[in-house]
């Protein structure tokens, strides 16, 4: 990131009946960052029922954006960003309410940016120190974290981590589909868009009060499931629809091979029909996944050039309004 002018730096904080916890995570917040012009804080409040709101004003939050109701943290997170974007921030760290994250690892997370080296900068907890994980949760976290990086392309190794900084230009372009999180599917994204990512290592607090994301081992391995395969299908719907019609192929492929070798060398045949008709239409359902494929290939290769054309025209728009200000 070079220009003349120091950059923006706009701290975001997705909330959700954060009244308690709320104090500590702004106290700890820092006024200036080395490298910005101006470091500002953003509560995004997705719907609280109790006195997150005016918590924040009292604590001199510069900026507050609400929902009406609740719609999750990943629309939370993405209000952060449209938000932060409006009010001219060239760098955008998003930080959780209820201070599991030592922000004093916030120049370390920015630093990249700063310096060129990354578009998303990720932070990395001691997730084998963190002594309120289970052994449970650690396994969950590092099996997670690796197919992340299997399916992203990046070598992000603590997917999960909602510490992370972005460029301007980078959150421009970031989508998010799903309303259970934003961390993994951004990271998905970024991977697949051959945005720079990197990891960097952070500190972490003492729990504050239960993680309102992973209510439920099974719920949450189930949720973040879906939520990379969506992704992959969203993403790369061609290699997607391929892999899923291959099993289908080879099995139908197999069975009708199998009714043709007992057909033409057997001295003993009996019909077997019920083997070549499941073979036959296995291999028909394949095939039908495939022609699936290259369709939903012509329609990602449409919507991507309708969304660089609306990225180009939101930069523009964007950066009318912050000479503007």
């Amino acid at each position: 990131m070079q220009s003349n002018q120091k950059p923006h730096l706009i701290i975001q904080i997705p909330c959700l009946n954060e009244e308690l916890t709320l104090p500590a995570t702004i106290a700890d917040l820092p006024q200036e960052v080395e490298g910005f012009e101006c470091v500002e804080w953003l509560v995004i409040d997705d719907g609280s029922s109790d006195r997150t709101v005016e918590v924040a004003r009292e604590l001199g939050v510069h900026h507050i954006v609400s929902h009406q109701h609740n719609r999750g943290l990943a629309a939370a997170y993405m209000t952060g960003l449209d938000t932060a974007l409006r009010l001219g921030a060239d760098v955008i760290v998003n930080t959780d309410a209820d201070n599991q994250y030592d922000a004093s690892g916030i120049p370390d997370l920015v630093c990249p940016i700063l310096e060129g080296q990354a578009d998303m900068v990720v932070g990395e907890r001691p997730i084998e120190q963190i002594e309120e994980f289970s052994r449970v949760k650690k396994i969950l976290q590092r099996l997670g974290s690796k197919v992340v990086r299997t399916f992203s392309g990046t070598e992000v190794r603590d997917a999960a981590s909602g510490f992370r900084a972005v460029s301007r230009s980078t959150a421009i372009r970031l989508r998010v589909f799903g309303r259970y999180t934003y961390t993994m599917e951004t990271l998905v994204q970024a991977g697949w868009e051959s945005l720079g990512v990197k990891s960097v290592p952070v500190g972490v607090n003492p729990k504050t009060r239960e993680s309102r994301l992973v209510k439920s081992v099974p719920r949450y391995v189930f949720r973040s499931a879906t939520t990379i395969v969506r992704t992959f299908a969203l993403y790369k719907p061609f290699r997607f629809f391929l892999l899923l019609g291959s099993p289908f192929f080879l099995l139908g492929l197999s069975l009708v091979a199998r009714w043709s070798a007992y057909y033409l060398f057997s001295d003993t045949y009996s019909s077997r029909l019920p083997s070549l008709f499941i073979g036959l239409g296995a291999i028909l359902l394949a095939m039908q996944l495939w022609v699936v494929a290259f369709v939903a290939d012509l329609i990602a290769a449409n919507r991507r050039l309708i969304s660089d054309q609306l990225n180009a025209q939101r930069e523009k728009d964007l950066e009318k309004s912050k000479r503007s200000r």
